[in-house]
């Protein structure tokens, strides 16, 4: 029966040096027994030793890719400064401030030290290190290139979470503030309308078609704004849990984002991007075509590339130029089409698609950044003729008599 590792805390710790100076710090380890053993090994005489309390903010946190990708960057900083691969793990650990994450390097560790290779360490976590990342981290270990393939590994990850992060910036920003503008008429419906309706009952005089319609609206939200609040809540979960567990529910959802204007051409572009950065980082590890086209399907982030990727796999496997495979597919730009055809030619390939995913990662960017720039005006335009639509409304009849006085 496997023995359970034990767990692995963060120590606070107090002591003097050689010099009888007083110094402080943090330690992790399964005890303060072995945190004192710790600081007499590196010349410490250990005083106070006590566990350190998360704090309410890192309590829950959870890990993130961005911490995946620090940790690769970190990896491979040690491994190309010639640290030993189990005291890179205590190093790269007591850097992180989320615990979740110190316990994770630790986990790596107790089993690279336990026999197992990084790869198989790393494969035991799978919700963290996906298949591609594994097979990479194998690939330079078999070769005794850890640190280059860390290196390259660490690029694409902070390449990767470098685009995903600009696509949620495009799509999240003008959500936000149709949120806003959703609130803000909501509160005017329910709390400002019904203060002018009072005041217009005591004119006597039939009001206009546009200050009915909205005092329509602001007497339904009123009597109904819990129902149309509980709807929209449901179908807020309902999409959730569509997404999690319907596979076709989440191919329609690629296959619409990729028609939409402004936003489909974003996710086109960063899914061609995705599609060079990886290939481009399997092939120059040494991994053949064929299995490199399988890592890579799953990458593209969506069905309609997936599906794309998988017939170019079987084309390029029964001995299609992979070039002629991405024409065939209907998919791609020309000009990745061209630059991959060059790669292959020249036997630059993992370079040119290297170039290819640079271009349109920089095209994301660039998108990104003139979509924000064009919807602020739209959006204030937007908001501008609601709240604008509804003080008319309210004012008009007002101004209506007015002119009749």
């Amino acid at each position: 029966m496997a023995v359970k590792a034990a767990k692995i805390s963060v120590y606070a710790w107090e002591g003097t040096d050689s010099k009888g100076a007083r110094i402080t710090g943090e330690l992790s380890g399964q005890n303060p027994a072995l945190i004192k053993a710790k600081l007499r090994k590196q010349g410490i005489n250990p005083g106070k030793v006590r566990k350190k309390t998360p704090s309410l903010l890192s309590l829950g946190k959870r890990i993130k890719a961005q911490d995946i990708a620090l940790f690769t960057r970190q990896m491979a900083t040690m491994m190309k400064a010639g640290v030993p691969l189990l005291q890179s793990f205590d190093i790269i650990g007591e850097g992180f401030d989320n615990p979740a994450m110190r316990t994770l390097v630790d986990e790596v560790k107790q089993d690279v030290a336990a026999g197992n290779s990084f790869a198989a360490a790393l494969r035991k976590k799978p919700r963290y290190f996906d298949e591609l990342y594994c097979n990479l981290v194998d690939a330079g270990e078999q070769a005794g290139a850890l640190d280059t393939l860390l290196e390259r590994v660490a690029t694409y990850k902070e390449k990767s979470e470098s685009l995903k992060s600009k696509i949620k910036k495009a799509m999240t920003y003008p959500l936000m503030v149709v949120f806003v503008a959703i609130i803000v008429t909501g509160i005017l419906l329910v709390k400002v309308v019904p203060q002018f309706q009072s005041v217009f009952q005591g004119f006597g005089a039939e009001l206009p078609a546009f200050t009915v319609m909205v005092i329509g609206l602001s007497r339904f939200m009123q009597d109904g704004w819990w129902m149309m609040l509980g709807v929209t809540i449901v179908a807020l979960f309902a999409i959730r849990h569509a997404l999690r567990t319907s596979q076709a529910f989440r191919d329609r959802m690629d296959t619409g984002l990729l028609k939409l204007p402004l936003v489909g051409t974003l996710m086109y572009k960063s899914a061609v991007a995705r599609f060079a950065r990886t290939l481009s980082t399997t092939f120059a590890a040494g991994v053949p075509l064929v299995e490199a086209l399988e890592s890579v399907a799953g990458a593209t982030g969506n069905i309609v590339f997936k599906r794309a990727v998988q017939r170019i796999r079987q084309d390029v496997s029964t001995g299609m130029q992979l070039n002629f495979a991405m024409r065939t597919s209907g998919i791609f730009p020309n000009m990745a089409i061209q630059m991959t055809a060059i790669g292959e030619e020249s036997g630059t390939l993992d370079g040119m698609l290297d170039k290819v995913a640079g271009f349109y990662e920089d095209d994301v960017d660039h998108m990104v950044d003139n979509l924000t720039s064009l919807m602020e005006p739209f959006i204030m335009v937007v908001l501008g003729v609601i709240v604008g639509g509804l003080v008319v409304a309210m004012y008009l009849p007002i101004f209506q008599l007015g002119s009749a006085i």
